[in-house]
């Protein structure tokens, strides 16, 4: 198993800068997600990673082998780097059985067929895929064809294995599947696995730890994924992970309103740093929302979706749609199950405090 290594890697495609001076460590035989918004350079990153893309400067390292640095004039060729991939699309060839699959990268590595053979039938065991090894690719499934892809990437390597939106094209019920595959796969074999994908959810079930990018390629945050939810670094990862409600709060003397109606006064309390600006942006997650006759804030229920476990209101305050999640059990045991409608009270559990938009960063 090996760990990896990107410090202060920079690359651009002409005069657009993609990454610049980006750093991160990968921990061995660790599942760690990165995650970010479509055209952040996350796939960027990895091809810097696979060696198909040239960084202009930092270094890469897998393990205790530096296989790329600019500084010292290392560029480990792609087939020599020890990496394993699982690609979105799967990428496995139509007219070779699903053995031949499997043996195709090691037989490129001229390997004896004695390993070929021991290595192909574990790899096959591991995704529980040994009975259709002469199955053809167009007579699995895509969740069969995805496991056909991880194991052609253990024998690739069973150290370092990069997944890039590896689950994107299963439907919702194999995905879920999916996740539970590679992370029972990761955990018999201690394979270090770097998942890249922009499906929060999916990285929330797997990771160990998550990396989050925002849309300019910075790393906005790292850590396990209660960390990210409960103790967000910015505005930005707070929005993005998970869904989320914003309030702009105006200070009128002692008291912070809601900028849509000035007489509402909010009851909880807003950091003193923001007193300076008179204005903050207040960020609720919808779970975060509770129901309680007795408060002063009062919006209409306009739309009620049951989830099986847990009710999703959508209710109009203030002018504007706020999301509320409200668990089903607790709802149907208390009998308090609110209709399309009904006038509701909010209460604003543990919300997040961030600059108005053109503010400056409180401190």
């Amino acid at each position: 198993m090996a760990s990896i290594k990107f410090d202060n890697v920079s690359f651009a495609y002409g005069d657009n800068q993609i990454l610049k001076n980006f750093s991160l460590d990968v921990d061995d035989s660790q599942i760690m997600c990165l995650v970010g918004p479509s055209g952040c350079g996350k796939t960027t990153l990895i091809r810097c990673l696979l060696g198909f893309n040239k960084p202009s400067s930092g270094e890469i390292w897998i393990g205790d082998r530096c296989v790329f640095s600019q500084a010292k004039r290392i560029n480990i060729p792609p087939e020599r780097r020890g990496v394993g991939v699982v690609f979105q699309d799967y990428a496995v060839w139509p007219h070779m059985t699903v053995l031949e699959n499997v043996c195709y990268p090691m037989k490129k590595r001229r390997m004896s067929k004695a390993e070929i053979k021991q290595k192909a039938e574990n790899a096959l065991k591991q995704v529980r895929m040994t009975e259709y090894a002469n199955y053809l690719p167009s007579q699995l499934s895509g969740g069969q064809q995805q496991r056909v892809a991880i194991a052609r990437a253990l024998v690739s390597s069973d150290a370092v294995i990069v997944m890039d939106e590896p689950i994107t094209n299963l439907d919702a019920k194999l995905r879920e599947e999916m996740l539970i595959e590679i992370r029972q796969i990761q955990k018999n074999i201690g394979t270090t696995i770097f998942y890249i994908t922009h499906d929060q959810e999916a990285s929330l079930q797997l990771c160990d730890k998550m990396a989050i990018m925002n849309q300019d390629g910075e790393l906005c945050q790292l850590g396990a994924d209660e960390d990210i939810i409960l103790r967000p670094a910015n505005r930005f990862v707070f929005e993005f992970i998970g869904v989320s409600n914003f309030f702009t709060l105006s200070k009128l003397g002692s008291d912070w309103c809601f900028a849509g109606n000035k007489k509402l006064v909010f009851d909880g309390e807003v950091p003193a740093g923001f007193d300076r600006q008179g204005v903050v942006d207040m960020g609720v997650r919808p779970n975060n929302i509770t129901f309680d006759p007795a408060s002063p804030v009062k919006a209409k229920v306009k739309r009620s979706v049951f989830l099986g476990s847990e009710y999703d209101y959508f209710v109009e305050f203030d002018g504007r749609e706020v999301r509320v999640q409200k668990n089903a059990f607790d709802a149907m045991h208390t009998g308090a199950v609110e209709q399309e409608g009904d006038t509701v009270g909010l209460r604003f559990v543990s919300p997040e405090f961030y600059p108005a938009a053109g503010k400056e960063e409180a401190v």
